[in-house]
This record gives structure tokens, sequence and C-alpha cells, in this order.
């Protein structure tokens, strides 16, 4: 074995924790590349779409399906064709609400970026264009969880039980149709 082996290997294990923190020290390289710097492409076409991007997870984990997964396992349900006609209606309700939040997000997001782009950003601009994003986050989550809702009023314990088993959720005292004994 080579002398310089033992050598290369102590200076390899003395690099590590520099290379880790060059690693951690970039976590948002490249995003000054972006259109609107605090979202993603994939973020800004989510808010276009309408999508949940997770903001209904309080419900959805607690026994309140979604409508476009309710949609989307109709038949695994045994929805009637009255509580399909409920749930479209609901959803295209909650989409058409959420593309309109999330268009809104968009621009004040940047809106944000500009100022500070532009350095025109002050303390009292930047808590009101602040507080412009978070009321529309806001209601942007309200909008999702509030369909959430409404899936209860329109599904049986027995679907919503069947939902939470379909989506691969494991039983939890919330759950409608989900008991768990105790002995």
């Amino acid at each position: 074995m080579s002398k310089w082996v033992p050598l290369a290997v102590v200076f390899g294990v003395a690099l590590l924790p520099r290379l880790a923190l060059a690693q951690t020290s970039q976590p948002y390289a490249g995003f000054e590349a972006r259109t609107i710097k605090s979202l993603s492409a994939e973020q800004i076409a989510d808010l276009k779409a309408g999508r949940g991007m997770g903001l209904a997870l309080a419900a959805e984990l607690n026994g309140y399906p979604g409508p476009a997964h309710v949609l989307e396992l109709a038949a695994q349900l045994g929805l009637t064709n009255g509580q399909k006609a409920e749930v479209q209606q609901q959803f295209n309700s909650m989409h058409s609400q959420a593309v309109a939040l999330g268009d809104k997000l968009i621009a004040a997001e940047a809106e944000l970026d500009r100022l500070f782009a532009e350095r025109l950003v002050s303390e009292a601009s930047l808590a009101d264009e602040v507080r412009k994003v978070a009321v529309l986050q806001g209601e942007l989550r309200t909008t999702h969880l509030n369909y959430h809702l409404a899936m209860a009023r329109i599904l049986t314990p027995d679907q919503m039980a069947r939902y939470a088993e379909l989506r691969g959720y494991a039983a939890h005292p919330n759950m409608p149709g989900m008991h768990q004994h105790q002995h």
C-alpha cells in the first residue's frame, strides 16, 4: 500500500466538513434567476392550476376528503349520480376560486419581488406587501379547507372511511368509520 493512501484519507476526512458546508451554504443558488424569486416554476404552475399543494393537509389527514380525490375515486367509493354531480360542482367552484386566488398571490409575490429588485422597498411598503401575500395565502388555504368540509357533508361515513383506506391512511380516531377498538 502506498504511503500516500493514508495521507489522502486524512485529507479527505478533513475536507468533508468543508464540502458539507459548501453544499449547505448555497441552498438558494440558482433561485436568483427565477422570474419571481420566492416562487418556483412548479409553485407558479400549481397556483395557476388551482392545485392544493398540501394546503388542506389538516383536513385531508383528519378524515375530510378532498373533492379532486373524491372524483378520482368515485367508482371505488360508490358515489351515487347525485353525489358525483354535487362533488363535481363543489370541485368546479373550488377550482375557480383557487385559480383566481392563485393569480392574485402570484401578482402579490411579483410585486414584493419587484420592490426589492428595484430597491424601492421600505419598512412601510414591506409590511403592506407581506400582509397582502399573507392574506392571500390564508384565503387560498381557507378555500381548499372549506371544500374538504363540504365533502364531509356529501359523503357517508362509510365512503369517508373507504376514502381513507384507498388513500393509504392508517386508522385514526377522527376518521369516520375508522373506529379504533380499546381493550
